[in-house]
């Protein structure tokens, strides 16, 4: 009896032992399934819509994409994506938000340059580049150099000769501290040997208004907030920044055939996700952007206001681009020292 007893109590323990193990055990058996990617993408999109978070107040350009990608990209995955505007510290508070949500594909991030400037102009980001997953480029935009036509510049290298022969005496505005239009005018001062004023506004409208004014001499901005002016003859173009002439700016010549060979400040939106996307999720969000940004609603209206669309390749497309948009802008801020904080 008494080795019965033993038994039964060792198989009781034996058991107690195995029931504790399994209660300690669930919580990470559970998370590890919750967590599978077939359990993630299996039903993707499913019935819960996906937030699509655009790191910039409404109105403005990424607000734009951001809604026309949803319409389009809702339409393509036969969900519903909601816009949700999170603006703040030049996309940062908008980008943070993103990295650290659930990486099942329903939250998304329209990115634009930011996330590879603000690696150099901040001291301190609340997000780092490798807790996204860049998933596509959607469009790229220009700055484009503008100035009164009362200035006595015509082209760039007029441009460049006055400023030579006065050092100190121009100025030029952006449309804010760490924009590419301040960026970009920071390395044609570096490429031209040009000493300049910097004068930066909270927003394009304003600077064009003082530029107009003759307040400040020439302007380096966005191209779609500079053309109806240019196209009004209210504003001068005497050079755009894109590698290759841009279609709503036909006749203005680009800085790098100016005589700055390779020069490039160009703008760009971007689709992003929390890093750790599933594959077939990737894929399925990589797909339906291709087929969205082809649309006829948004080449149209993308292309009134000189937004060129991508041929979309690979998933390695986006990632390249930014590593070098990191490596390009970190170097002008570098030399320039410009800061944000």
């Amino acid at each position: 009896m008494h080795a019965v007893g033993n038994a039964c109590r060792k198989a009781g323990m034996a058991s107690s032992v195995r029931s504790k193990l399994l209660q300690l055990m669930a919580p990470v058996l559970c998370a590890g399934l919750a967590f599978a990617p077939s359990a993630q993408s299996a039903d993707f999109p499913g019935d819960k819509p996906i937030s699509l978070v655009v790191p910039f107040p409404a109105g403005g350009g990424t607000d734009f994409i951001g809604r026309l990608l949803a319409s389009e990209m809702g339409k393509v995955l036969k969900t519903t994506i909601v816009v949700e505007n999170k603006g703040g510290a030049n996309s940062n508070i908008g980008t943070a938000y993103v990295t650290q949500a659930r990486p099942d594909g329903h939250t998304l991030l329209v990115s634009g340059v930011g996330i590879a400037t603000n690696q150099g102009l901040y001291s301190k980001l609340p997000y780092k580049l490798d807790q996204l997953d860049q998933i596509a480029i959607l469009a790229f935009g220009s700055d484009v150099l503008v100035t009164s036509p009362a200035f006595p510049a015509k082209t760039l290298a007029e441009f460049v000769a006055l400023v030579h022969k006065q050092p100190g005496k121009y100025s030029y505005a952006s449309s804010g501290n760490g924009t590419t239009g301040h960026l970009g005018m920071e390395m044609l001062k570096q490429r031209a040997k040009l000493d300049l004023m910097h004068v930066p506004y909270n927003g394009g409208s304003a600077a064009i208004n003082d530029v107009l004014a003759g307040r400040v001499d020439v302007l380096f901005v966005n191209q779609d907030t500079a053309l109806p002016h240019v196209r009004a003859g209210k504003l001068r173009a005497l050079a755009i920044g894109s590698a290759q002439r841009n279609p709503t700016y036909p006749d203005t010549p680009t800085v790098a055939e100016s005589g700055y060979p390779g020069f490039s400040s160009e703008y760009w939106f971007g689709l992003s996700a929390p890093a750790g996307l599933p594959e077939p999720v990737f894929q399925q969000l990589f797909d339906a952007t291709r087929t969205a940004m082809q649309s006829p609603a948004i080449q149209e209206k993308l292309g009134a206001v000189g937004l060129v669309i991508p041929t979309l390749t690979d998933r390695r497309q986006f990632v390249t681009l930014v590593d070098g948009e990191v490596q390009k802008w970190g170097e002008v801020v570098r030399v320039s020292g410009a800061r944000i904080d």
